[in-house]
């Protein structure tokens, strides 16, 4: 069933970021996501955790501008639909942070 294929996808991602092949688990976690999206929609607590996961590992990529771009479109689905001071929204929150005080192309304006 399609919950099955999705943790095994998960699963799977998570097994190439421990061998280091980040650029193939960002790859099929953006795979996880899109299908969770269509299957269980953008303010699901499983598909914004696994959008968060996107996010990690576009920091651990260094993909500054895409990590905050995401950040950008997760964190007012998580307000909205887990709550501000909901673990995982706080945990977009300080990614962002992340995202915005390493990146030397930020301005004070992002």
């Amino acid at each position: 069933d399609e919950k099955s294929i999705l943790l095994a996808q998960s699963g799977l991602a998570s097994c190439l970021e421990h061998l280091g092949r980040f650029d193939e688990a960002l790859v099929l976690k953006r795979e996880v996501y899109a299908r969770r999206v269509t299957t269980l929609g953008v303010s699901n607590e499983g598909t914004i955790l696994v959008g968060s996961n996107i996010v990690v590992s576009l920091l651990r990529l260094e993909a500054w501008t895409a990590a905050r771009e995401k950040l950008r479109e997760q964190l007012p689905v998580a307000r909205r639909s887990l709550g501000a001071d909901q673990a995982l929204t706080l945990a977009l929150e300080q990614n962002l942070a992340v995202a915005l005080s390493v990146n030397p192309e930020c301005t004070r304006d992002d």
